[in-house]
């Protein structure tokens, strides 16, 4: 959680966030993941539907951004990326596409580094369409597998696609 708070914490510097956005998206980078290693089925019965029917290792988002609900946290757009930073999300804001960038992109992840190091470095100036090569490669890596597609994370490639022409049947 402390390196993807730090990463999204340099990428709004980069950007030119204010400090207090900057505090923001820092916040969802030490959040998002606070309740992860809780039981699922304990996060189960605190979390609202359609949360109630994910599989219990996505259950952690929406759980933390329930808890912090109902400890007075209002900041809608941050509760949205923590609840959907799992599963994506077509209504993120910016701080929602940054966090889930960055929750893959954190730099103790050893899998494809060099690819991932230029995604990073990248993001602060291309967030969605680095999101759109995040997207891409995990849902090309379901697809390969056979694995059902979640209809948030489609919804979202559709959003980060708009204005590209549909795949007509002779692409297929």
């Amino acid at each position: 959680m402390v390196r993807v708070a730090t990463l999204l914490g340099e990428w709004a510097t980069r950007r030119g966030e204010s400090e207090r956005e900057k505090i923001r998206w820092m916040a969802a980078g030490y959040l998002h993941d606070a309740l992860r290693d809780e039981d699922p089925e304990r996060l189960r019965g605190h979390v609202p539907a359609p949360f109630d029917e994910l599989p219990g290792k996505v259950l952690h988002g929406p759980a933390a951004a329930d808890f912090l609900r109902k400890e007075g946290v209002d900041d809608e757009e941050l509760l949205h990326a923590i609840s959907y930073h799992t599963v994506g999300s077509k209504d993120f804001g910016e701080i929602g596409f940054a966090l889930v960038a960055a929750d893959f992109l954190e730099p103790g992840r050893k899998m494809r580094e060099d690819w991932r190091a230029e995604l990073r470095e990248r993001a602060a100036g291309d967030l969605r369409e680095v999101v759109k090569e995040i997207l891409a490669d995990r849902l090309g890596s379901l697809l390969e597998r056979r694995r059902p597609l979640g209809l948030e994370a489609v919804d979202m490639w559709n959003l980060l696609s708009e204005g590209e022409p549909w795949a007509s049947a002779s692409e297929f």
